[in-house]
């Protein structure tokens, strides 16, 4: 019975560590979403998910990528690329590349779920992805280094608590808030019509490139100091909120588009 145990405990214990920024921040960004979500894409997501909301599909992804069975999204989490490029350097590198990632991840999801060739089954699976991979796309460092796995080699502390550079953005710095993820999603999602607009019209590139760019200050803060005191939190909340409520705009964005 103890053998038979084994594995989904570790399978859990794994997934939480993967959980990129955590459950409450990818949950509000898929509440922001439903909250800018047009009449027709709210119809046809609703007409996916039946009674799950964007909100509670948004984590199913990291719940998942422990399995064998799911390894193969593993590489939809991420980008790594090398640091000091320009915007045409970056989209360049990123739309040229041939394995897997993030970007071509939320790409191909689109297309799924436009494709009426695709099963309603399928179309769940992609709705559920595209959901989480934009949240991961806004997360500063899924967009870093591979020589450091996006900041996963990266040791820091925040008020003395021993991390890394990548899981303190994760979701160190939003469990550190203290909000439940309505909470989070009303405090992010005060952004105008015209501001949101303008961030809906955006490319996939330069979303990953604005992660990008930040990352590269992060990285920077982390070599001159490690240990990052009681400011820290506040030093970056604006940067955390307006990475949330992106993406749930965006999110919304891209559903009104394949739905409209």
């Amino acid at each position: 019975m103890l053998k038979k145990l084994i594995f989904p405990i570790g399978a859990i214990a794994i997934c939480l560590s993967l959980i990129s920024w955590g459950v409450v921040g990818h949950r509000a960004i898929g509440q922001i979403a439903e909250n800018h979500l047009s009449k027709k894409a709210g119809a046809a997501v609703k007409e996916l998910l039946g009674s799950e909301s964007l909100a509670m599909v948004s984590t199913y992804p990291d719940e998942i990528r422990s399995y064998e069975k799911y390894a193969y999204t593993a590489p939809w989490h991420y980008v790594n690329v090398a640091h000091g490029l320009s915007y045409e350097q970056f989209s360049a590198q990123l739309t040229g590349m041939d394995k897997p990632n993030i970007y071509k991840a939320i790409l191909n999801c689109s297309n799924d779920l436009k494709d009426p060739a695709k099963s309603k089954a399928e179309k769940v699976f992609a709705l559920k992805f595209l959901v989480h991979l934009v949240g991961d796309l806004h997360q500063p460092m899924h967009t870093g280094r591979s020589e450091d796995s996006g900041g996963n080699g990266i040791k820091v502390k925040l008020m003395r608590k021993e991390t890394n550079l990548h899981g303190l953005w994760d979701s160190g710095l939003i469990d550190y808030a203290g909000m439940s993820y309505t909470e989070l999603a009303k405090s992010c999602d005060v952004i105008s019509k015209d501001e949101a607009k303008a961030w809906q019209k955006d490319e996939v590139a330069k979303w990953a490139f604005e992660s990008y760019e930040i990352s590269q200050q992060l990285y920077a803060e982390a070599a001159q100091n490690a240990e990052f005191d009681y400011d820290y939190y506040p030093k970056h909340a604006d940067f955390i909120k307006k990475r949330l409520a992106q993406a749930g705009i965006r999110l919304a964005g891209l559903l009104n588009e394949i739905y409209k």
